[in-house]
Formats: structure tokens, C-alpha cells, sequence
């Protein structure tokens, strides 16, 4: 469970160059590599369209005492505080900020293990959300309400967020409450390694939200984006979100990524229990202290945690441009980038797909993906043509390092060649009945 109240004290920072051994700490060797899936997800009424509180007899809070008899640790901020979150081994199921659903798999060699992990995840909160007449749902986006019609989840650290970042940007409580993604967590080698893997990451998301755009709605209507979701990180806080320029000009590396984490502002500090919100940056911080205490290795790990950038950094590299689509794509999600950054031959394949594109130049590519999706274009090239190749390559690196995983992608290759995102489908399915409980049933997973 990431981020609860309490904190161990660590090492003072004394220079930024401390922060570059985190980086290289986290480095392992390639037979050492393994991924990780997250899959977030709504919870609605079978019959009904609006979020489901935590409180009630069929609520959030009673979903999660539904499971906890399989084998799982309740979690509390505190003995008296409600259940936020279940464990079981490697295997986390949280709560994000409006309830929704998140499973934060274990780590595994390969991608069909940790699509079989969320596959049994989902079959026991399936399970147990029907005994409550609840059902999970996969969009990217809510396609009906308003942030007021979404109960925050009783957590202390979205309570700090729920303050903070709607001062830097004006859709950020949309981010909290209304958005649900898939993201794959990744090993790299070396600097050098990692630094490939990243840019490789940042510049093929755009084919990547092409791919999952899964959120056309909003309150009812087309937003005009296929994945309203993607253009909702827009308005959240640029100095921690979209793309770094070093991603772009050749620049990037651990301190790059350094610098432009400690330029970002604080969105909390755990300190007695609470979480306070200081008006600073963390270089700042570092250089001045908070309330007499210098800033530690455990602020830092908690920053980190607070930056949203489309590719970020950790102890892993996360990929975080994918839309919350069906279980099949999900585990293709983690098959992809298995296929095109753990091969090496695939890496460099991959990194001759598209040209090279100034920062200003990705910036359109990323907002023709999310708003016209698999029927976009970059320059003379279709969207859907160059995300079939990058499935293909993913395929064939696959194929390569381990044949089993390849069949995963089969769904990615079919969606492709469709040329009609997820999110399309949703549009057409809505313009044929647009009944919220008909179209939430049809994305039910």
C-alpha cells in the first residue's frame, strides 16, 4: 500500500545528487527484469449510472469487507479508520480518489502470468460486486455526472490532493474522480538502458492512446476526444504532468529527470500524523528545510509519487497512457511493452517507427491520438497502420524472447485493423441507444 500516515525517517538530503542513487539503486540486471499491471476500474449499479459512495450496505467500503474473507489484510490509516485497501502477498487492491477499483498486481517474468493474476482478480470482485448489485465497468472516463456526484473515498492523502491541485489546474478533481487507466510498471538495465526505454515510451504513447482511447463521453455527450480521459491530464498541473522536453532533445537522463522533479511544487508533506502542504518546490525544500526539519529520502519517495508525468519514474519505469479497456486488452497491455523493450532487436526496431519529432511536434501527434484516434494521421501515415506495426514488432519480439506471451497481442492486431478505437465503438453503441444503464451493461467487464 503506498502513502498511509505514518513515516519512517530517513536520510537527510543534503545535495540533489543524493537523488541520483535512488535511480541507480533501482537498476537490475536483464535476467532480473519483470513487469507489473495496474488495472483500475469503475464500480457502478447494475441498475443505475451513478458513482457508488463508500458508505452504505452495497458501497465501496462493503465490496472490500466482501473480499477481504479471500485470504486478505484489511488496511487502515489508523486502528479506527475505514478499510482503503486490501493486501494479499504482492497484490494490492486500492482505492482510487472516486472509488474506483485498482488492482496493483504482483511483479512476474512474464505477461500472461500477470493477466492471469487480474483475470482471478477480477472473477472474485465480479464475484462479490454482483452479490452487492454492483458491476465493474471499463471506460476511461465517467460518461455521465459531474464531479459533485462523486463520493471521495475516505483516504488522507487524496483529502491533501483534493486541496492542492485543483490550484494548479482546473480539471484536477475530474482527474481524481473521474478517470480510470491501465498502466504497465517495467525493469530497466543501466542508465543508458533506462534512458532508451523512456524515450522509446514517451514517443510511442500517442500510438498507445490511439490504441485504448476508451472515454468519448462526457456528462452525456461526445467531448470531441476519444479519450477525454488523456485530455484531462492537460489542466491537472503542468509543472508534473505530460512530457519532459529531454524527452525530446537528446538531453534526458537520471539528473534530467532530477531536475525537473525538484522544480515541481509540493503537494504534501507527511509530518505528526497529518499531511501539511507546504507553498514550496523540493528544490526549495532541500535547500531551506520545513518548519526546522530537512527534507529526507522519504519526502523525496513521497514527491515522486505526486508527479504524473506520461512516462514516470520510480524504483520502475510506468507506462501511463492506456485508457481502463476490457481484461483481454489490459493483459495485451502488459505483452506490449514485455515485446518492445525487454528485445533488444525490438528496441531498435521500434525506434525507427516514427520520425523524430520536436516536443511542439508530439504535443499535435499526442492530441490527433486522443481526439481522432486509430483514424488519425501523423503526416502522410495513418494511426492505425503504425500502431498495427508497433504490435507487430511487439510480436516479433515476443516471438523472440518468449513465444508464449505473443498470442496476448492478437486483440491489439484486431482493434488495429479495425481502425476504430475502443472509444468509437462506445460512440457508435451510445448514438444507437443512448440509455446510460444500456451503455454501462455493454462495457461491464
Amino acid at each position: 500500500m503506498s502513502l498511509d500516515l505514518k513515516r519512517t525517517a530517513s536520510e537527510a538530503i543534503t545535495s540533489p545528487d543524493v537523488l541520483l542513487a535512488g535511480f541507480r539503486s533501482a537498476e537490475k540486471p536483464r535476467a532480473q527484469h519483470r513487469l507489473g499491471l495496474e488495472h483500475e476500474k469503475f464500480v457502478y449499479p447494475v441498475k443505475g449510472a451513478r458513482a457508488v459512495p463508500y458508505e452504505g450496505p452495497s458501497g465501496i467500503g462493503a465490496l472490500l469487507e466482501k473480499l477481504t474473507p479471500g485470504g486478505y489484510e484489511p488496511f487502515r490509516e489508523t486502528p479506527s479508520s475505514p478499510v482503503i485497501a486490501l493486501q494479499k502477498g504482492m497484490l494490492t487492491i486500492s482505492l482510487e480518489p472516486g472509488g474506483q477499483f485498482e488492482l496493483s498486481g504482483s511483479p512476474f517474468v512474464t505477461a500472461r502470468e500477470a493477466h492471469a493474476e487480474n483475470l482471478a482478480h477480477l472473477a472474485e470482485v465480479k464475484a462479490a460486486a454482483a452479490s452487492l448489485g454492483l458491476q465493474l465497468v471499463a471506460l476511461g472516463y465517467r460518461p455521465f455526472g459531474l464531479t459533485d456526484d462523486v463520493s471521495w473515498m475516505p483516504k488522507s492523502r487524496y483529502g491533501a490532493m483534493r486541496q492542492s491541485l485543483p490550484e494548479r489546474g482546473a480539471l484536477a478533481h475530474h482527474m481524481m474522480l473521474m478517470t480510470s487507466t491501465g498502466q504497465v510498471s517495467l525493469d530497466w538495465e543501466d542508465e543508458a538502458d533506462c534512458v532508451r526505454k523512456t524515450v522509446l515510451i514517451a514517443r510511442l504513447t500517442p500510438l498507445l492512446i490511439s490504441l485504448y482511447a476508451n472515454s468519448p463521453l462526457r456528462n452525456g455527450k461526445p467531448s470531441g476526444y476519444l479519450s477525454f480521459r488523456s485530455r484531462v491530464w492537460d489542466e491537472v498541473d503542468p509543472t508534473r504532468c505530460g512530457y519532459l522536453p529531454s524527452f525530446f532533445d537528446g538531453s534526458f537522463s537520471y539528473q534530467s529527470y532530477v531536475n525537473w522533479a525538484l522544480d515541481a511544487p509540493i503537494l504534501f508533506l507527511r509530518r505528526h500524523g497529518e499531511y501539511l502542504r507546504p507553498k514550496m518546490t523540493f528544490r526549495r525544500f532541500i535547500q531551506e528545510g520545513f518548519e526546522g526539519v530537512p527534507a529526507d529520502l522519504t519526502d523525496w519517495t513521497d514527491h515522486l509519487s505526486t508527479l504524473f508525468p506520461e512516462v514516470r519514474l520510480k524504483k520502475i519505469v510506468e507506462v501511463r497512457g492506456a485508457d481502463c479497456v476490457s481484461a483481454e486488452m489490459t493483459g495485451a497491455l502488459a505483452a506490449l511493452w514485455r515485446g518492445l523493450l525487454y528485445d533488444r532487436t525490438a528496441l531498435d526496431e521500434a525506434g525507427r517507427l516514427l520520425p523524430a519529432l520536436s516536443l511542439a511536434d508530439h504535443l499535435a501527434f499526442h492530441d490527433t491520438a486522443r481526439r481522432e484516434g486509430l483514424a488519425g494521421r501523423l503526416g502522410n501515415q495513418e494511426l492505425h497502420r503504425l500502431a498495427g506495426e508497433m504490435v507487430a514488432i511487439a510480436r516479433r519480439g515476443l516471438e523472440r524472447l518468449d513465444a508464449a506471451d505473443a498470442p496476448l497481442l492478437d486483440v491489439l492486431a484486431e482493434v488495429a485493423a479495425s481502425k476504430k478505437s475502443p472509444g468509437q465503438r462506445v460512440l457508435e453503441q451510445w448514438e444507437k441507444d443512448p440509455n446510460p444503464e444500456t451503455l454501462l451493461a455493454r462495457c461491464a467487464l
